[in-house]
């Protein structure tokens, strides 16, 4: 099969090249899936630079969610049978023609769900729900502020927000990017390379400021989130696509009776599956009523995988990057 290979940590452009390898071997309560679509993630950029918190030793292949058709099961898999349309989580290997999941990992798609943006859907709309229903416990007419609300992360954060009924504040460089998250539910935005946004939260809020913050940049973008909550404010720290990881001001969380809310999904994963599961089918029943609508706004060839990877790092893309494989290419 074809697949991206990476055998060094460093950029991609240096250490991702097209190989032919055997496909993966299945083994019981797995899923063997013919991969039509594999979503981009910040975390592909990490893992090939050997800076995630989960190292894969060299070579391996990188893809953490693909989307296609099931070729076969393991045996004990009774979540999805051969011929089904999926989607699915990985550790690795996603980045391919072939991908080999963890039943539990694997979703069975509702019709209509087009598999391109199946493939960038369950990791992005998972961490947000997951995220701000269970560990944040955001509530219905409480105000969430999103940093990088055009990001892949981010643009979720905004749905799932406005499905919870929180009123969304949506926070990203640039008028084209604060466009997309309007047209996602925010009701206000801020635009943060021209203005403050603690004022303009402040503003926006009658002087109160937030109930919460979601922060996937990082850098000095934390410190602004957690200048813009109102005292008792919880801020959940998701990732640091801005490259820098920030130090937390805890004179801030002392004056101000702050919460500091620290959400890793993958890490979820093993430590509550039934509870992610719970919440991917929540989602996918958005999605059936139309209160989600995927967007991806990037799609390449598998052979540009790192091109892909690239578009995220420089923070130019909103939504989601796919990369779309010749076999198996949706309709």
């Amino acid at each position: 099969m074809r697949a991206i290979l990476c055998t060094a940590n460093g950029k991609p452009e240096d250490v991702l090249s097209l190989a032919d390898l055997p496909p993966p071997a299945l083994g019981a309560g797995r899923v063997r899936i013919a991969v039509a679509a594999a979503g981009v993630n910040f975390a592909d950029s990490l893992i090939v630079a050997g800076r995630y918190q989960d190292k894969p030793p060299l070579p391996f292949v990188p893809g953490m969610e693909v989307a296609g058709r099931v070729l076969e099961v393991g045996a004990g898999v009774d979540v999805c049978k051969a011929g089904d349309r999926v989607m699915a989580v990985l550790d690795q290997g996603g980045f391919a023609d072939q991908a080999v999941a963890r039943a539990e990992d694997v979703f069975v798609l509702p019709e209509g769900l087009d598999l391109v943006e199946a493939a960038g859907f369950p990791i992005a709309y998972g961490t947000s729900h997951h995220g701000l229903a269970v560990k944040g416990g955001l509530r219905a007419g409480e105000t969430l502020v999103v940093l990088g609300a055009a990001g892949g992360v981010g643009l979720t954060a905004v749905e799932v927000g406005k499905a919870i009924g929180a009123k969304v504040i949506a926070c990203a460089g640039g008028a084209d990017k604060l466009q997309v998250a309007l047209e996602r539910g925010a009701f206000a935005g801020i635009d943060y390379k021209t203005e403050p946004v603690r004022d303009r939260v402040k503003e926006l809020t009658g002087g109160l400021g937030a109930d919460m913050v979601y922060d996937p940049v990082g850098g000095p973008m934390l410190e602004a989130g957690l200048r813009a909550l109102k005292p008792g404010g919880r801020l959940m720290v998701i990732g640091f696509a801005s490259g820098e990881v920030p130090a937390i001001p805890a004179n801030l969380l002392l004056i101000k009776n702050l919460a500091v809310l620290g959400y890793y999904w993958g890490a979820w994963r093993r430590l509550d599956s039934p509870s992610i599961r719970a919440s991917m089918i929540e989602l996918l029943d958005w999605w059936r009523a139309g209160r989600l609508r995927p967007h991806v706004s990037n799609r390449l060839p598998l052979e540009r995988a790192a091109e892909a990877i690239g578009l995220l790092t420089r923070r130019t893309a909103t939504g989601k990057v796919v990369l779309v494989l010749e076999e198996g290419r949706p309709a």
